[in-house]
């Protein structure tokens, strides 16, 4: 049961990740292109940072040092009179009502928090992909259509909500499809930060087993195991690919581009 409830851990991951991931790629996208040059130099910085770093290193670090941040701050607050350094050598000690989770929390209190951890380091890496993907639509949107906004008397910010994100959407899609089929094949990586994920049974239930430690010895069967694996991707993306290009069809349906050139194209007389 725990191999198949793995699964739902990972469908899960998705349906959380993917629309906090782009909340962040919003933010970044608006951030970077704002006249403030401040806020600019902070957008283009966390594009620039965060897909600068290998995704496997900025996941094994960032959850360890947002771990070590949240019981840092519950230990200021909680523990006043702690009179020991937090930092001893190699060692992070808090005092114990700083822990997270406390060792007295039941067992789906340390899962669901370390699977917090993991949406929030998965929606950090790939809202600065998605960051980098809007910035890119929103800049391909003809810029005579803003120039015509304004002539009409639109203020800025009905410019950019009436006009210039429906728009992006049509460019900024064909990216965020190939960022979604990469965020589904990024799941296994839950095996590494600690989560019992579909990559941990496999292995786990796939390893050669003995009577002494089964009632159901058996020999490696880990391939079929990852074979198993194997079909469930290639299936989720599959129907992940028919869904965005049904998608795609209808963001681009009357639009003055490619695709929608294609749609006029294909219409009889």
């Amino acid at each position: 049961m725990s191999f198949y409830v793995s699964f739902a851990k990972v469908l899960l991951l998705l349906a959380v990740t993917a629309p906090v991931a782009l909340a962040f790629g919003f933010a970044g996208a608006m951030a970077a292109r704002a006249r403030l040059a401040p806020v600019a130099w902070i957008g283009k910085g966390y594009i620039a940072v965060v897909r600068g770093v290998p995704d496997i290193a900025f996941f094994l670090f960032f959850v360890i040092a947002l771990d070590q941040m949240f019981e840092w701050a519950r230990h200021r607050l909680l523990c006043p009179d702690w009179d020991q350094p937090i930092r001893q050598g190699n060692d992070f000690i808090v005092c114990q009502a700083a822990k997270l989770p406390l060792g007295s929390a039941s067992q789906w209190v340390h899962e669901t928090y370390s699977f917090g951890l993991a949406v929030i380091t998965f929606a950090i890496v790939f809202g600065a992909f998605a960051a980098n993907v809007l910035f890119g639509g929103m800049r391909a949107v003809p810029r005579a259509q803003l120039e015509t906004a304004e002539a009409y008397g639109m203020s800025p910010r009905q410019t950019f909500w009436r006009i210039l994100v429906p728009q992006m959407w049509v460019y900024a899609l064909p990216g965020l499809s190939n960022l979604w089929l990469v965020l589904i094949k990024a799941t296994p990586l839950l095996f590494l930060l600690g989560i019992e994920d579909i990559v941990y049974w496999a292995r786990e239930l796939g390893g050669t087993k003995t009577s002494r430690f089964t009632d159901y010895p058996h020999g490696d069967w880990r391939m079929w195991y990852f074979l198993v694996l194997l079909v469930f991707y290639l299936a989720f993306t599959r129907v992940s690919e028919i869904v965005l290009e049904r998608l795609m069809q209808r963001l681009t349906h009357g639009q003055a581009t490619t695709g929608g050139e294609s749609q006029r194209k294909a219409v009889p007389g």
